[in-house]
C-alpha cells in the first residue's frame, strides 16, 4: 500500500489515505482518481452543492464493496469541518456535513464516500426549499428513449408556465429536471407543486407518463416521482459520481443533448474534458416562481382531488388518501 497523500485545498490540508485503492473496477480508477475528478469539476460542483447539507453514501472498499448511508458526521472530525442539524420525517436530528467548499467534499471522499445525496435547502436557511427537483423514474419495461421524451414534455410544460428548467442524467437509468426557486416556499409547498406538475403531465401524456404512486398502477410508463420533493428528502447530486463500477457521473447536460446523450458514457474519465470544452450548462440558472404550479395544485384540490400519497416514513398528512395499494384496499372492502 502506498503512502497517504496530503493535498493543500485552498489552505486546508486534506489527507487521502490509501490513494491507490481501486474504487471502480470497470477501468480500475482509484480513490485518488476520484479525488482528482472532483478537483477537475470543482467550480460547477460547488455552484450547485455549496452550502447544502449532504447525506453520505459510503463505500470504503469501492463501488463493488459493502456500503451504508450516513447522515451524521463521525465524532472525530477536523475542527474546520462545517455541519448543520438536519431532521428526518419523524423528527430525529443529526449533524450532517455541509458542502462548504471543495475540502469538505474531498474529506468525505477520503472516508470512502462515493455518493453524495443533497438537501434542497441551504444550511443557512433550512426552512426554505430553493429547488424543485423532478425525478423521471423508469418503471420496469420503460426504455431510456421514453425517459428522454418525458423529459422534453416536462421542459415544454414548465416553459408554458414561464419556468426555465435544467436537466441532468442521474448516473443510472433516469433523468432529473431542476428549477432553482425564489426563497418563498417550504418543502410542503414545493412538493405540492411537484404533484400538480406530475398530474398535469399524466393528463396530457397518459400513455407515456404516470403520476401514480402505487407501482401496480404505473404500467410501462415513466413515473414522475413527486415525493422526491417531500421535506427532508435528498436527491443524488449534480456532478457527483455514482457508486457503479463504471464510475458514471450524474451529469448536467444541455437540453439539445437530451435526445442523443448516453448516460453510461458520462464518467470520471470523460466528464472533466467535457466541462473544459463545453462549460457548465447550469451556469446561468436563476431563481424562479412556482406560483403557476401552486395554482394548478389549488385547482386540483378544488376539483375534488386529494393529496397524493406520501412515503410510509412520513406522518399522515391532511387530505391524504389511505396508504394502501388499490388491490389491497379492494380486498379490505
Amino acid at each position: 500500500m502506498s503512502d497517504a497523500v496530503t493535498l493543500d485545498i485552498d489552505g486546508r490540508a486534506v489527507t487521502v489515505s490509501h490513494p491507490e485503492k481501486v474504487y471502480f473496477t470497470g477501468r480500475g480508477e482509484t480513490k485518488l482518481d476520484l479525488v482528482r475528478y472532483y478537483q477537475a469539476v470543482a467550480e460547477p460542483l460547488l455552484r450547485t452543492l455549496q452550502g447544502r447539507p449532504l447525506l453520505l453514501e459510503r463505500y470504503p472498499d469501492g463501488a463493488s464493496g459493502k456500503s451504508w448511508f450516513q447522515k451524521r458526521v463521525p465524532k472525530s472530525t477536523p475542527s474546520w469541518v462545517t455541519t448543520t442539524v438536519v431532521a428526518t420525517p419523524n423528527g430525529t436530528t443529526s449533524d450532517a456535513l455541509v458542502a462548504a467548499d471543495l475540502a469538505h467534499i474531498l474529506w468525505a471522499v477520503n472516508l470512502g464516500c462515493i455518493g453524495f445525496h443533497v438537501w434542497p435547502v441551504r444550511a443557512s436557511a433550512p426552512e426554505v426549499t430553493d429547488e424543485l427537483r423532478i425525478d423521471l423514474d423508469p418503471s420496469p419495461g420503460v426504455t431510456f428513449s421514453q425517459v428522454r421524451q418525458a423529459a422534453l414534455h416536462t421542459r415544454d410544460l414548465l416553459g408554458e408556465l414561464g419556468i426555465a428548467s435544467l436537466v441532468k442524467t442521474t448516473g443510472s437509468r433516469g433523468l432529473h429536471i431542476y428549477a432553482g426557486l425564489l426563497p418563498n416556499w417550504d418543502g410542503y409547498q414545493v412538493r405540492a407543486a411537484a404533484v400538480a406538475l406530475a398530474r398535469e403531465l399524466e393528463r396530457r401524456y397518459p400513455e407515456l407518463i404516470t403520476a401514480q404512486w402505487w407501482k401496480e398502477e404505473r404500467g410501462a410508463r415513466v413515473f414522475v416521482d413527486f415525493n422526491q420533493n417531500a421535506p427532508h428528502k435528498t436527491v443524488f447530486g449534480a456532478w457527483c459520481v455514482r457508486p457503479r463500477v463504471g464510475a458514471q457521473v450524474s451529469t448536467p447536460i444541455a437540453w439539445d443533448e437530451v435526445e442523443s446523450v448516453e448516460p453510461n458514457e458520462l464518467t470520471i474519465a470523460t466528464v472533466p474534458a467535457r466541462v473544459a470544452e463545453r462549460g457548465d450548462p447550469w451556469a446561468d440558472a436563476r431563481p424562479q416562481s412556482i406560483e403557476p404550479l401552486l395554482e394548478w395544485s389549488r385547482r386540483d384540490l378544488a376539483n375534488g382531488l386529494m393529496d397524493a400519497p406520501w412515503p410510509p416514513v412520513y406522518p399522515k398528512q391532511p387530505n391524504e388518501p389511505p396508504r394502501v395499494a388499490p388491490s389491497r384496499a379492494k380486498k379490505v372492502t
